[in-house]
């Protein structure tokens, strides 16, 4: 039997508030809802909740494509209230679309015996695509849950979750 961990993407405020630095637009709290009622399955089953958070120092060469947001020590970088970590979640901060690119997600799941990550979170075609992509290239089934997933595009969302689909094997529900 499968063992699972409930992965929640870039919630912070520069992506879901209306003032965020790349708000992800009027989808945002239909988004948080989605999530807030997965987080509350995952504690009933005693799943582990993962918090994958975007931060960047003010000068990271991430700028250079998309306007400044998620630095280190700002507001937008929080998670946002509705979703806040309780004792025991994991917060892994990364810097990068993948949440495994030079971070510990890898290891914490292996260390907790998972082979199964559930994806939530923002932007679809982004942070999430390349999530999914990296997880399983090292071989996690992957599930990427569409409803507590967006992106500030629309069509680009659409297409992230056929790519995951279709070329990575991802089960999209």
């Amino acid at each position: 039997m499968s063992k699972k961990a409930l992965i929640i993407i870039d919630m912070v405020r520069d992506f879901i508030e209306p003032d965020g630095k790349l708000y992800i637009g009027p989808d945002a709290d239909k988004v948080v809802d989605a999530i807030s009622q997965e987080i509350k399955r995952a504690r009933a089953c005693k799943q582990p909740i993962i918090y994958l958070c975007d931060l960047h120092e003010k000068d990271d060469s991430e700028f250079e494509m998309f306007p400044p947001h998620c630095i280190v020590g700002t507001p937008g970088a929080e998670i946002v209230d509705a979703l806040k970590p309780q004792p025991g979640d994991i917060v892994i901060p990364k810097r990068r679309y993948s949440g495994f690119f030079q971070t510990d997600l890898d290891l914490t799941l292996r260390e907790l015996g998972i082979d199964e990550i559930l994806l939530t979170g923002v932007c679809t075609n982004i942070c999430n695509l390349y999530t999914a992509a990296d997880g399983r290239m090292l071989n996690y089934k992957v599930t990427a849950l569409k409803d507590c997933m967006s992106s500030f595009d629309e069509e680009a969302h659409r297409f992230a979750l056929k790519e995951m689909e279709k070329t990575l094997g991802v089960n999209v529900v």
